[in-house]
């Protein structure tokens, strides 16, 4: 059956909470034919290194905390594993989309890569995040820059 949801337009990315990048990115190599050669980008301010390539249409990000106590090595720990972190879900909308979230029982939940609650500015658009999970998994909700909202960004310092 088909959401009748009209704020989600699609999945953005897939993060996946990993001990090691490049050990993760090698299996996803040797298994699905992703180009070995991906680049992992390190992110200082939310001190995370992340793997991000494309596969059948849907970004993935392949993401290891650089300290112990970072975000998805406490994630890793709680669960004893690694796994599926978090879908990101493109919005038209995000103010809509939390409306809609926060008329149903949803709670926001803290950026830990910029200690915002609520939409804000990230790289690629206003993010948010849900302080819910569904099944586990937590639920982000982006709304994409158009080109001119991405050139007032670039002179704005994100993560």
């Amino acid at each position: 059956m088909k959401s009748d949801n009209p704020n989600v337009r699609g999945i953005k990315h897939m993060a996946f909470a990993v001990r090691d990048a490049a050990k993760a990115l090698d299996a996803y190599a040797r298994f699905l034919h992703v180009p070995a050669d991906t680049e992992i980008k390190v992110y200082p301010k939310s001190k995370n290194r992340v793997a991000l390539f494309y596969l059948g249409g849907i970004e993935y990000q392949l993401c290891e905390s650089m300290e112990p106590d970072g975000r998805f090595a406490k994630w890793i720990d709680e669960r004893g594993a690694e796994g599926l972190h978090h879908v990101c879900y493109e919005v038209d909308d995000i103010d809509a989309a939390l409306a809609h979230a926060e008329a149903q029982g949803a709670s926001l939940r803290i950026c830990q890569a910029c200690q915002v609650h609520g939409s804000h500015p990230h790289p690629e658009g206003w993010v948010a995040f849900l302080d819910d999970e569904a099944g586990g998994i937590e639920i982000e909700f982006m709304q994409v820059y158009t080109p001119e909202q991405l050139k007032e960004y670039e002179a704005y310092q994100g993560i």
